[in-house]
């Protein structure tokens, strides 16, 4: 493994367990570190590289808005705000936007919304449904919110005002709220990124709108890490036909550039008056134009059409190879989003596929994660594959 260790700073805050590779520049979905040494990016920033990296439109893009103006306080309209609100409604079928730096914060905007929801309701109290393993961001709503004790550990007292359900059971959901008249919202991704790359079913998915409906609850759905694209629509939630109340982005967004936004309908666009929640950087106009490029490279090239065949055929590839081995439980996932889960924690993969010249995670100690660019190729599927599967036979040999 390329010695960098030793170089890092003493400087920077120990917050994560890092590879001792540094990345210096990118082309694609390829990487090279500060050694030399190429990599297949089969991880995009954690499903933030929508467009690869030094993308031939994206880049100057960004440089002539720099060259213009980077930042503008919220005092002032921003004009790009507009564009890129205007284009999210269009394509989720919503009405309004608020934009900030990143998923946590959208996340946690929700959670205001929900309350304030609650409150103009009469709701003294108000409580959100979340669920199992979910995974919503690190502040200390968010972090009430997630459904993992070992990234909860030592950050009590948690927030109160959360029901924890299992995923996929509707009996589960209407069982644990019945009877609780300060239930205001459900919070949920479509897929749960962190939690394993766990998909909601189409069926529930719709069922739960129709409760959502029935109780005058906000459907919110967190489409930080499976939306932009990556399950071959806009939104993986629109897989099952519905619209959801609150819609928290980030991610890939920016295609690298740090963005956040929070998607309303109707039903929670007017809750926020001013002064109620705001953001010094948010909707600033770099990360703004990074968004409206993001989104006019992305329909140009047909990255949604290429998430869903080149995804499809990733996954196809994975379970030709993998799905009959002892040892892995399932491979599962839609376009772009895949998650391989074995039957023993697999940590180590991230190291040694790092050696193998290819980057990836492993999340929920035993989901090996797979987030690549939405430019990736079939042929550059087949590399991820002829990279990888050495390297979990080999462990499963251990």
């Amino acid at each position: 493994m390329t010695a960098f260790a030793e170089a890092a700073s003493p400087h920077v805050m120990n917050t994560y367990g890092r590879l001792p590779i540094a990345l210096e520049r990118g082309q694609g979905v390829r990487v090279w570190d500060v050694n030399g040494k190429q990599y297949l990016d089969a991880l995009g920033g954690i499903a933030v590289n929508t467009l690869g990296h030094n993308h031939p439109r994206l880049v100057p893009a960004l440089q002539e808005q720099i060259a213009k103006l980077i930042h503008s306080s919220n005092y002032y309209h921003v004009p790009l705000q507009e564009q890129l609100a205007a284009q999210l409604v269009e394509r989720s079928g919503m009405t309004n936007v608020f934009f900030c730096n990143s998923g946590l914060e959208a996340n946690e905007a929700a959670l205001k919304l929900a309350r304030k929801f609650g409150h103009d309701k009469g709701i003294e109290k108000p409580v959100v449904v979340v669920y199992e393993k979910a995974f919503h961001g690190r502040s200390i709503a968010t972090l009430s919110a997630t459904g993992n004790p070992k990234v909860q550990a030592g950050f009590g007292p948690l927030v109160e005002g959360f029901i924890r359900v299992p995923m996929n059971d509707i009996e589960a959901i209407r069982k644990a709220t019945e009877g609780n008249p300060n239930v205001v919202a459900v919070f949920f991704e479509t897929i749960q990124g962190e939690g394993g790359v766990n998909p909601m079913r189409i069926d529930y998915l719709q069922q739960l709108r129709k409760l959502c409906d029935e109780r005058d609850w906000l459907m919110m759905i967190d489409e930080v890490q499976c939306g932009m694209g990556r399950t071959g629509k806009w939104f993986a939630h629109q897989w099952a036909g519905i619209v959801p109340d609150v819609m928290p982005l980030a991610k890939g967004l920016g295609s690298g550039v740090p963005i956040g936004a929070v998607v309303a309908g109707p039903k929670a666009a007017n809750i926020f008056a001013p002064g109620n929640h705001g953001t010094t950087f948010g909707g600033n106009p770099l990360a703004m134009r990074a968004g409206v490029e993001t989104i006019r490279i992305m329909e140009d090239d047909g990255l949604l059409e290429n998430a869903a065949k080149v995804g499809a055929h990733l996954k196809a590839a994975l379970e030709r190879e993998l799905g009959s081995l002892p040892g892995v439980k399932e491979i599962r996932g839609q376009g772009l989003m895949l998650g391989i889960e074995l039957t023993k924690p697999c940590g180590a993969l991230m190291g040694r596929a790092v050696d193998a010249g290819l980057l990836l995670s492993v999340t929920a100690d035993t989901v090996i994660r797979l987030v690549p660019s939405l430019i990736l190729t079939e042929a550059e599927a087949d590399e991820i594959v002829a990279l990888l599967v050495p390297l979990v036979k080999a462990l499963l040999a251990e």
